[in-house]
């Protein structure tokens, strides 16, 4: 039975990324023809796959509509709080999660440990963008599009010695961000305090917003922020995984592949 449940998913992502044959879906699942499509014809009349006037399998509206609800009743910051909250717990600093809103990066939540740096943000808040590292990872993993709408807003403006005041030198930071997989803030903003980030992805293989970890520089350069590297990117395949997102299948995200320790070029 549980093999049979599993076969009827993999024909359920199959399937969604485009129409298929019947050979094609009985390969996928290395499974006899009759067999396919003996799961094909439990599936058609419940409305979660549909037969197109090509003979080929397609996601039915019955899935689409259980999709929606599921959208409705889903709430990101939910999603993401237990699990950062553990991450803050674990390595002791200042966690926070921020997001696109409205063509800004937004702020929605913070977990601050009483002994660890106080931030001079708010849930709510506009990101600085070209200083923050959780603006670094949602930004080179977001579409042109979004980035351009984004970062024309930023003037660039300096604050510390280490502030990227030119596009260029942005955009060079996130060509690295999307090498790496992570982002990193090395007292941009402010002297005292430097940051590493990740993004998440959903469903869809689009980011949803990124997690980053802050402490004071005196205490913690960036290298040894880097040590905290695998708590970081384990929490934000978490969250991922909890928001739907499978590598495997589907539209591909964009995801940088050497997580090992690097030394950042400021």
């Amino acid at each position: 039975m549980a093999q049979t449940v599993q076969r009827a998913i993999d024909i359920l992502e199959f399937c969604s990324v485009k129409p298929r044959t019947l050979r094609e879906i009985s390969d996928m699942c290395g499974v006899h023809r009759t067999t396919a499509l003996r799961l094909l014809q439990t599936l058609e009349p419940c409305g979660f796959v549909r037969k197109n006037q090509h003979g080929r399998y397609g996601v039915g509206f019955r899935l689409a509509a259980l999709a929606e609800s599921a959208l409705r009743q889903f709430d990101l910051r939910t999603v993401v709080h237990d699990h950062i909250e553990e991450l803050s717990e674990k390595v002791g600093h200042t966690i926070q999660f921020a997001v696109v809103q409205d063509d800004h990066i937004v702020y929605v939540d913070k977990i601050e440990p009483a002994d660890s740096i106080h931030l001079d943000t708010r849930i709510g808040g506009h990101v600085v963008v070209h200083t923050a590292g959780v603006a670094k990872a949602i930004l080179a993993n977001s579409s042109d599009e979004i980035r351009a709408r984004i970062l024309d807003r930023s003037g660039f403006q300096h604050y510390t010695d280490n502030t990227l005041t030119s596009r260029t030198a942005y955009d060079a930071r996130l060509a690295e961000t999307r090498r790496t997989g992570w982002a990193y803030d090395d007292g941009e903003y402010e002297d005292i305090s430097n940051c590493i980030a990740a993004p998440v992805y959903d469903y869809a293989g689009d980011v949803a917003g990124a997690i980053s970890i802050t402490a004071l520089k005196p205490q913690h350069d960036i290298a040894a922020l880097e040590a905290l590297l695998p708590d970081l990117l384990a929490t934000t395949d978490s969250v991922s995984h909890a928001l739907g997102y499978m590598p495997s299948t589907g539209r591909t995200a964009t995801r940088g592949t050497d997580h090992n320790v690097v030394s950042p070029v400021t």
